[in-house]
């Protein structure tokens, strides 16, 4: 097997560490690039260095909030970049992981998602971009930010896949060698089947020690559109995976 040089743009995040490990497990060599290993794609600083020789960039790096005006901003910025560096380095693409339903976004961090991917296809590099459903990891996220015996998380419907299971999805997709249809459908990954969102948290709640209280989601941002579904996997998305409960199982 041919050992191709890729750059991955976040890799010390969530998503980032197991896209950085899948790649180095094939076979290729990977720069991760993150402010940890001295690389901003915001700033510049270490790009060029970190790009020189780069076939490929996978970008999988995401703001930590969910304001949207500065996760916009973010976006815009990395997108730029990533372009303006990628092709000063002639990488020969760009694969950039997005969320299911950021199309269909109005509001909060998935509205800044629908933004950079409407910006994404006006540089110079191919772009080829990925939407994910919610990550299994995201649960135990939704605990930390209420410490305590209880818990209130919203009774939406979520289509859950592991981080690993999108890593290994955005690999295939920056190492295929054809270009895709740009006719064709925005590719989708999600778990196997559909869950409510704090069903899954019940599980790792009791396990934690924390009582899950489902509420209604539509204070959530788009809460409305979630309820109806419209962040779930379309028909063409490709379900893998194990569900949130096979995946607690091994943590």
């Amino acid at each position: 097997m041919s050992t191709t040089k890729i750059a991955v743009a976040g890799a010390t995040g969530r998503l980032g560490r197991h896209v950085v490990d899948v790649l180095t497990e094939r076979g290729h060599h990977v720069v991760p690039m993150s402010r940890a290993t001295g690389v901003d794609i915001i700033t510049g600083d270490g790009l060029a260095e970190a790009l020189t020789g780069v076939e490929i960039i996978v970008d999988v790096a995401s703001w930590h909030a969910s304001e949207q005006e500065a996760a916009t901003a973010f976006f815009r910025t990395s997108a730029r970049n990533l372009h303006e560096y990628g092709r000063q380095a002639g990488a020969a693409r760009l694969v950039v992981a997005s969320i299911i339903g950021a199309d269909k976004a109005t509001a909060g961090f998935l509205a800044a998602k629908k933004t950079h991917e409407d910006l994404l296809p006006a540089g110079p590099l191919p772009v080829r971009i990925l939407r994910a459903a919610q990550f299994h990891e995201f649960v135990g996220q939704l605990l930390d930010w209420q410490p305590g015996e209880v818990a209130h998380v919203p009774a939406l419907p979520a289509q859950l896949v592991a981080c690993r299971t999108v890593a290994e999805e955005l690999a295939d997709l920056a190492l295929r060698p054809a270009e895709p249809d740009p006719a064709a459908p925005v590719l989708e990954i999600a778990g196997p089947r559909a869950e409510i969102l704090a069903e899954a948290a019940a599980l790792l709640g009791a396990r934690r020690g924390v009582k899950v209280v489902g509420v209604d989601g539509s204070a959530v941002p788009d809460g409305e559109l979630a309820a109806e579904g419209a962040f779930l996997p379309g028909p063409h998305a490709k379900l893998a995976g194990p569900t949130f409960q096979e995946w607690l199982a091994t943590q």
